[in-house]
């Protein structure tokens, strides 16, 4: 049993996994959390953060704040976090890498933009975007288009700073407890007992009388192996065909979308779901504004909603200042939204507006455009920065 255990060990830790299949398993993945409860957003559960935070040093006063250990959010985040650790560690790939002065500014500065990014949009490049045109809301596609512009303004900065002010961001990176090549490490055996801890976890919930919040921490847990060991990440997706041209994440991204949404409208045309779920008042400048804001700050952090929490697991400082300051602008940003009393848009069920059959059809072809306009660009290099 040993050579075959081993075997399936390299097979699942030992190489990444392909970038189509993890789509396709973030895709199903999300569709059976929304039949669950609710779809997946990185942003809430970082505002629920950063709410906690402010709270506990008395700048902001919330009497209906759920603890971050009992709100789905937060428990999701948590979960992704954790499962990419868990996921680094059983790899030997986690190290606590400390980047260099500039780079921590530009987390710093890249989460900030996120968090209120996320407060106008109703949602990260997950909930806002991926999330949203899975429900079949307008809003998604808005926020769509602002994360084009925003990823594609954030490259043009970073080219800028690469020939202007290269000293911004450099100096010396350092790298602690990353295994010596060919040394025994003792990671994998430390991931092995956070991954049982894990799996303990629901049990320990069920005990205390929180069923469904174990659920949610798992789901969390799935969706940050996933992107460990895949490296699928939806700031490739929108910044890579600016920057060097490939469109694997772009067409993986679209794959995820399209099955996504076809799981949702199966859900909502069932009545299964309520058609109202996850569609946004974003649609129009909240959506497109947030976006933009969104995506400059994902392309200057270098992680999105989701890709900042698993990178953080493994490892990357960067990443933690990133985490830090989304969570403190989201919580800020919704203080400040709601204070105004400002409107950012408005809810569209596309269905209602369009009926299933072109609202579906409607979807699916943007989405495929999408691809196939990455596809175009890599072909032909058009949009490219670098060659």
């Amino acid at each position: 049993m040993g050579p075959a255990l081993s075997a399936q060990y390299a097979a699942v830790f030992g190489r990444p996994w392909p970038v189509w299949g993890a789509a396709i398993l973030v895709a199903t993945v999300n569709v059976f959390l929304f039949a669950f409860d609710r779809p997946w957003t990185a942003s809430d559960g970082l505002r629920i953060w950063g709410d906690w935070v402010l709270t506990s040093i008395g700048i902001v006063h919330r009497t209906d704040l759920v603890a971050p250990w009992l709100y789905s959010g937060s428990l999701l985040n948590l979960g992704v976090l954790l499962g990419g650790l868990t996921a680094a560690l059983l790899s030997r790939e986690f190290a606590v890498r400390v980047p260099p002065r500039g780079e921590a500014v530009k987390g710093l500065g890249g989460g900030l933009l996120m968090g209120v990014g996320a407060i106008l949009a109703f949602g990260c490049n997950i909930g806002g975007f991926f999330s949203a045109v899975s429900a079949l809301s307008l809003s998604g596609f808005g926020m769509m288009l602002g994360l084009g512009l925003g990823a594609f303004l954030g490259l043009r900065y970073l080219l800028w700073e690469m020939e202007r002010r290269p000293q911004w961001s450099t100096g010396r990176a350092r790298v602690y407890g990353a295994p010596a090549d060919g040394a025994a490490s003792r990671q994998p055996l430390a991931g092995v007992v956070l991954a049982a801890a894990l799996l303990l976890a629901p049990f320990l919930y069920t005990r205390t009388g929180y069923h469904a919040q174990g659920i949610f921490l798992l789901f969390g847990v799935v969706f940050g192996v996933i992107f460990q060991r895949s490296r699928f990440c939806l700031v490739r997706a929108f910044r890579e065909p600016f920057m060097t041209g490939d469109a694997e994440h772009t067409r993986a991204a679209a794959l995820a979308l399209a099955v996504s949404t076809l799981g949702f409208a199966v859900l909502k045309f069932a009545d299964l779901k309520d058609k109202g779920d996850w569609v946004f008042p974003g649609a129009g400048v909240g959506a497109l504004a947030g976006g933009t804001l969104f995506g400059v700050g994902m392309t200057l952090a270098g992680g999105c909603g989701a890709g900042s929490i698993w990178r953080a697991g493994e490892g990357q400082v960067k990443l933690w200042a990133a985490l830090l300051t989304f969570a403190l602008g989201a919580s800020l940003g919704r203080l400040a939204l709601t204070a105004a009393g400002t409107h950012v848009g408005f809810a569209v069920f596309l269905p209602s507006t369009l009926g299933w059959s072109w609202a579906l059809l409607a979807t699916l072809g943007v989405i495929a455009l999408w691809a196939v306009a990455a596809t175009w660009n890599e072909a032909s290099r058009r949009f490219a920065a670098l060659e």
